[in-house]
Parts: structure tokens; sequence; C-alpha cells
């Protein structure tokens, strides 16, 4: 990945935001149920922070049925992959790290 310009971003810095970004990060594709557990909080909860990051344009949400059962999963688009990188550079920047 090319590298970004450190910069503090207030909708990826928020910590359940955060650690869905950094989940999402790490792989293509991750089932809403699955970031839920590692996030450890309620599907309502995980549902909020994933709207402002869908509307930030960070993650996309797919909807598929799978054994006649609705299943949602999430990934980071390229945009929020840049966003996470750079907050994660600016964060360290910060902390000296």
């Amino acid at each position: 990945m090319t590298a970004v310009e450190p910069r503090f971003d207030q909708v990826v810095h928020a910590p359940p935001r955060l650690q869905v970004c950094g989940l999402l990060a790490a792989v293509d594709t991750m089932e809403f149920a699955a970031v839920r557990d590692a996030v450890g909080v309620s599907d309502s909860v995980l549902s909020k922070h994933v709207k402002q990051l869908e509307d930030a344009g960070y993650v996309r949400v797919r909807k598929a049925t799978v054994a006649s059962r609705q299943r949602t999963s999430l990934s980071l688009s390229p945009e929020g992959r840049r966003a996470f990188t750079a907050h994660v550079a600016e964060l360290r920047r910060i902390t000296g790290g």
C-alpha cells in the first residue's frame, strides 16, 4: 500500500469504529456477527457505528440470503482503508510510536 499522510479522522476515532476498521483492515470481508462478537457490543450498537462508517463511505455493507437466513457482511472500502491507515499513522505520530 502507498504511504499515506498521517491524518486524524473523527469518524474512525471512536473506539468501536476504530475496532471495526481494525478488524476489517485485516480481511476482505467479515460477517456482522463476527464483528459484533469481536468488538463486544450489541447488534444495535454495532449497527449505529457501521451506519456512521457507511455514511462516510468507509464501510460497505452487503446482505445476502444463505440457507434461508439473511446474512450481513462488512468490508472496508478503499476510502475506508486509506482513512484507517492515515488515522493509525497519526496516532503513532502523536504518541511517538
